[in-house]
C-alpha cells in the first residue's frame, strides 16, 4: 500500500485550478445555479479562512469560508467542501470542516453557516437553522441549512436575508460613525 503524505494547508492563489477541477468532479455544471453559488457571486471569499489538503504535493480537497451578513449575524458561508473521488471517506472533508470552522471562530465570526446534509454536518457542531429564517437569492430547501453558532443569540438573529458582506468596507465605515460621534460631541 502507497504511503500517503497528507498536509493541510491555507488556501493560495495557486491552488485555485485545483480547486476548480475538484468542484467540477464533484458538483458538476449544477454548482452555478445553487443559491449558495449566488451568494459567493457577489463577492471573493475569504482566502485567510480558506484551506486544501495536499496528498503528496496534489492538491486533493478544499474548503472555502465567505463573510456574510445572514439576518444581524456577522458570519461566514462555508463552501463548497470537496474532496477528489481517490481520497473520498477518509476523513479529509471532515477535517478540512473543522480546521475552516475553528478558523472562523479564531478570527471572531459570530456563525458558520452552510446549505448541506444534516446527517453529515450535524456531528461536526452544525444545528439545524430555524425553518425559512434566511431569504438565499434562490430556491434552497430550508431543512438543509445549518449554522456553528460562535457567539450569543446567533439563532436569534439569523432571520432575514443572507448576502456576501464586503468586511474592507467595515473599518471605515465605523471610523466615520466614530468622527460623527466626536463631531456631535464638541
Amino acid at each position: 500500500m502507497k504511503k500517503h503524505d497528507i498536509v493541510y494547508l491555507s488556501e493560495d492563489a495557486s491552488h485555485d485550478a485545483a480547486i476548480e477541477i475538484i468542484n467540477e468532479e464533484a458538483f458538476g455544471p449544477g454548482r452555478f445555479v445553487r443559491a449558495a453559488a449566488r451568494i459567493r457571486e457577489q463577492g471573493p471569499h475569504d482566502r485567510s479562512l480558506s484551506f486544501i489538503c495536499a496528498d503528496d504535493g496534489e492538491t486533493i480537497a478544499s474548503v472555502r469560508l465567505t463573510p456574510v451578513m445572514a439576518g444581524q449575524v456577522r458570519g461566514h458561508l462555508l463552501g463548497p467542501l470537496a474532496v477528489r473521488p481517490s481520497h473520498k471517506n477518509r476523513g479529509i472533508g471532515r477535517e478540512l470542516v473543522r480546521i475552516a470552522v475553528e478558523a472562523a471562530r479564531r478570527k471572531g465570526s459570530e456563525a458558520v453557516i452552510l446549505v448541506g446534509d444534516p446527517p453529515y454536518y450535524q456531528p461536526l457542531g452544525f444545528e439545524k437553522v430555524h425553518y425559512g429564517a434566511l431569504e438565499f437569492p434562490g430556491p434552497v430547501d430550508p431543512a438543509r441549512v445549518l449554522v456553528v453558532p460562535m457567539a450569543a443569540d446567533v439563532h436569534a438573529r439569523l432571520e432575514g436575508l443572507i448576502a456576501w458582506r464586503d468586511d474592507s468596507a467595515a473599518p471605515v465605515a465605523e471610523l466615520a460613525v466614530d468622527a460623527q460621534a466626536e463631531g456631535a460631541a464638541a
